[in-house]
């Protein structure tokens, strides 16, 4: 099994990103999260992965990038960051992680 790298063009960008609603606007989170998710595929970005605490305050994504300029110009687009400052205080806090795929998950008997 190849796994991919950070020289491997296949393998492009992958990120986690958590991301805590400010409290008391878990709903304005969401919906603002809905908007610039949607924003990805013409910076070449996918969601892999989105999953939600069981109290809807956090979310975590897994977004892959094709190059790290497609990420580049997600942070800049125009259209996220109108969507980010009509939030607000309502505006929610994320942490970027930049990962790599270790491959396949080992289970424990």
């Amino acid at each position: 099994m190849t796994l991919p790298s950070e020289k491997s063009p296949s393998a492009g960008l992958i990120l986690v990103a958590v991301v805590e609603m400010a409290p008391g606007h878990a709903e304005a989170g969401q919906r603002y999260e809905d908007a610039v998710l949607g924003l990805l595929d013409r910076h070449g970005g996918v969601v892999e992965r989105r999953l939600r605490g069981t109290d809807s305050a956090t979310e975590v994504h897994v977004i892959r990038f094709r190059s790290r300029a497609g990420y580049e110009s997600f942070m800049v687009d125009p259209d996220r960051l109108t969507c980010r400052a009509g939030l607000g205080e309502a505006a929610p806090t994320t942490r970027v992680i930049e990962v790599r795929d270790l491959g396949t998950p080992v289970h424990g008997s």
